[in-house]
This record gives C-alpha cells, sequence and structure tokens, in this order.
C-alpha cells in the first residue's frame, strides 16, 4: 500500500504516506464548499507536477554534478466546469543561471518527461516555462 486517506469530515482529510508515516491534510476549496486551510487534493495533483519534476531534475543533475539547490517552482492551477477538473497547470522553474547550455537543454528535457507530466490527461494544458536566473 502506498497511502492511506482518512475522511475526517467537514470536507477535510487526512492522507498518511504509508512507508514512511508522513501525513499531510486536505480540504476542499472555499469556491466548493470547504474551508480552504490546507491543499485541496487538486492542488496536491497540480503540485505533484512540479515536485515530480524538480525531482527528476535533481537525479539527472546528480549525474551532471550540476547544483540545483535552492531552485523552485512556482504553480499555477486553472479549474473549469461541467465537470469540475484541473483545465490548466502553469508552471514556472526557477533555476540557477550557472548552468551550461548543454546541461539546461538536458534538464529541461528530463522535466518534461516526468512521471506525473505523462500522466496527466491530455486535455489538461501544461506551461511549463524555465527560467535560469537563481
Amino acid at each position: 500500500m502506498t497511502s492511506k486517506v482518512t475522511y475526517n469530515g467537514d470536507l477535510r482529510t487526512t492522507c498518511e504516506h504509508v512507508r514512511s508515516g508522513d501525513t499531510f491534510i486536505t480540504d476542499a476549496p472555499v469556491d466548493n464548499n470547504g474551508l480552504g486551510q490546507a491543499f485541496s487534493p487538486t492542488d496536491t495533483v497540480a503540485t505533484g507536477l512540479g515536485s515530480c519534476m524538480m525531482t527528476m531534475m535533481g537525479i539527472k543533475a546528480k549525474g551532471l554534478d550540476v547544483n540545483l539547490n535552492g531552485s523552485t517552482v512556482e504553480i499555477k492551477k486553472h479549474m473549469a466546469a461541467g465537470p469540475r477538473r484541473i483545465s490548466k497547470i502553469e508552471a514556472k522553474l526557477i533555476l540557477p543561471a550557472h548552468v551550461s547550455d548543454k546541461n539546461r537543454k538536458i534538464l529541461e528535457h528530463t522535466a518534461m518527461t516526468c512521471p506525473v507530466h505523462y500522466s496527466l490527461h491530455p486535455d489538461i494544458e501544461k506551461v511549463i516555462t524555465f527560467n535560469w536566473e537563481l
């Protein structure tokens, strides 16, 4: 088992990673009858894209002897109705300026081929930008 999700009431869940015991909560967003005091389930999906991209780049960067420490991904999720769903995810990666052009291309390709990117429905528009300015 990978995780266990427990419904706490009031549109809140506790999500537990079984192997580590780490937990986080989710709330329904305010615009969907929730408290909006934590990530919503769709927030975790969108955030998962950024986390996966950065993780895969980190794995590749080790082999390239490139330090990506301090890099960030800013995520913006857009929702649509009928049915309610994620319609677009914008991910702005802010990365170190010292990385060579060759390694930038390798790392960008690595990010664009991460498992979450491949797992998202093709109808979800993904706008990915790489800013090598850190």
